[in-house]
């Protein structure tokens, strides 16, 4: 059963192998190539090479549910797909027509000065498609509220990290990790492998600054993150992580998470770990 249902996160990953290094020189070449912090301009957005990988591997995966008599493609994958291509398609939303506006703050003054805010169209969004998810049966109004925040606030804390290569992706793989030895449960993460599998090919590319995830891969990856924690989490646990995604929301609004790494010994060499150097990119 195991095996079967690790089969949307291999096939995934394998379709990611095929098709990256071709998209890769069509985003390059396209009008949402941007620079990086090095100042190098670099193909963007990889999200939409994650979201690609996804839709082409349920091609044969769905074939394989209708013809198998055990599960592919676990239930909990319909609202984890909702909330991760919602999500992934507001963040294209803010790649296109990027504006100047930076942080809630940013975003509220633009929007009550009578201008568009992509920021503020990405939280609201966001916010329906959390609460449209958590909206199932069975799901007491506790679990409601704070599966609709962990969701949210994870999709914002990603892209608060998704400021250095390789960052966002790392986080990702170690809040995995984590889960899944605390729960001593596989479950969630086959339920978000689709994209998960993928995930890991272009945040190879993402941390060797060969291309950016940009905003469509950052909300992915924070929609993902915040889909394995309700997945995997208590009503306890969901209230945790709410505590502390708000406090890391609130340090990114006034202060600088880079900045705050780059000072903390330990975290600073993990986060520069398989990143190049100057010297290996001149």
């Amino acid at each position: 059963m195991a095996r079967v249902q690790a089969l949307p996160f291999v096939t995934a990953m394998f379709a990611a192998f095929v098709i990256t290094p071709a998209a890769m020189r069509t985003l390059q070449a396209g009008p949402l190539a941007r620079e990086n912090y090095r100042g190098r301009v670099l193909a963007c957005p990889l999200g939409l090479v994650i979201v690609a990988a996804a839709v082409l591997a349920l091609i044969p995966l769905a074939v394989a549910q209708q013809l198998a008599t055990t599960t592919v493609l676990r239930p909990e994958l319909g609202w984890v797909a909702v909330y991760v291509l919602g999500v992934a398609l507001l963040g294209l939303a803010d790649d296109v027509l990027a504006d100047r506006a930076r942080g809630w703050r940013g975003h509220g003054a633009a929007v009550v000065g009578g201008e568009f805010s992509t920021g503020a169209l990405k939280a609201a969004g966001s916010a329906g498609l959390a609460l449209y998810v958590m909206a199932q049966p069975g799901v007491g109004t506790t679990r409601f509220v704070l599966g609709a925040a962990v969701l949210v606030l994870a999709t914002n804390a990603f892209n608060l990290l998704d400021l250095r290569p390789g960052r966002a992706a790392k986080v990702f793989v170690v809040l995995g990790v984590l889960l899944t030895i605390g729960t001593g449960r596989l479950g969630p993460l086959w339920a978000v492998g689709l994209f998960a599998g993928p995930l890991l090919v272009v945040g190879f590319y993402d941390l060797r600054e060969l291309g950016l995830l940009g905003d469509t891969g950052s909300n992915l990856v924070g929609a993902l993150a915040g889909a394995w924690l309700v997945l995997s989490l208590s009503n306890l646990g969901l209230g945790i992580a709410v505590v502390a995604l708000l406090g890391m929301t609130a340090y990114g609004e006034f202060r600088s998470i880079s900045e705050l790494i780059a000072r903390t010994p330990g975290l600073r060499e993990i986060d520069s770990l398989g990143r190049p150097t100057d010297d290996t990119l001149a």
